[in-house]
């Protein structure tokens, strides 16, 4: 028999909510975020502005990808970093006691 319906494997990523004030005081960001920001502006897992505009962006494994005010920034489990509207991160994502 072939399966057609299946459910995603529980997996803890980490991620960080950017808002507009979190843009400019960087003292909150987590370390995995402090170093996307040292990466090349496209290069993929880097976030990068251009000419210090508030607009960030992100090199995802889809290409490069803005990242709005309020979206959620992920690392995924193979340090790969991406946007995520808070919509549908609320609908996916839970927090984990540590």
């Amino acid at each position: 028999m072939i399966d057609y319906k299946f459910v995603k494997k529980p997996i803890v990523v980490e991620a960080f909510q950017m808002t507009k004030e979190r843009r400019w005081d960087n003292s909150e960001w987590p370390n995995w975020l402090n170093k996307a920001w040292q990466l090349r502006v496209g290069e993929m897992g880097g976030v990068w502005c251009i000419d210090g505009s508030e607009q960030l962006f992100c090199g995802t494994l889809e290409g490069n990808v803005a990242i709005s005010f309020n979206d959620f920034i992920i690392q995924g489990i193979q340090g790969e970093i991406y946007p995520c509207k808070p919509d549908i991160f609320e609908n996916t994502y839970e927090g984990v006691k540590e």
